[in-house]
């Protein structure tokens, strides 16, 4: 059903001239993602991931499921870093994984709060930790992004 609900999402939305176009999937290797990769060149995924060892084992699982369909894998980001998750785990995920960390982002309550209000953390605080975390990676993984469209090595997504 939500495999459906994405792929209508893509089609039946007139998007007009997108730069980037950025899908939140669920975690893991379940339907959603690989349908999303068999359905479309994807120019890349990102792997985010908390530093909690049962998040980095299913994070890593859909690392190498998209790895296996040949989608590149931009880098890893660590997200919710901080006392009560710890740090790191994305780090050596990373590593393990020999892809990019792409940086990551420290446990602040703003982040909900701005979620929640519709007023992002980075507009509301943009010089605040958390803000520069998320701007970094966007920088970062923007970078990748087009790098790999220069290079002609990005698909060019047409949805029909």
């Amino acid at each position: 059903m939500l495999v459906s609900a994405i792929r209508q999402f893509i089609s039946d939305v007139e998007w007009g001239e997108l730069d980037y176009l950025l899908v939140d999937l669920p975690p893991g290797t379940g339907d959603v993602p690989l349908s999303l990769a068999q359905a479309l060149p994807l120019s890349g995924v990102v792997i985010v991931t908390i530093p909690q060892s049962v998040s980095l084992e299913d994070a890593s699982r859909g690392l190498e499921m998209f790895r296996t369909l040949d989608v590149p894998i931009l880098g890893v980001i660590e997200n919710m870093r901080g006392e009560i998750f710890g740090a790191g785990g994305g780090e050596d995920m990373a590593r393990i994984a020999d892809v990019e960390f792409l940086g990551a982002v420290p446990m602040d309550s703003h982040v909900r709060v701005g979620g929640d209000s519709g007023k992002p953390v980075i507009n509301s605080e943009p010089d605040s930790e958390v803000s520069q975390a998320f701007l970094a990676i966007a920088q970062r993984v923007a970078a990748k992004l087009s790098i790999a469209a220069h290079q002609n090595s990005a698909p060019e997504i047409k949805v029909i």
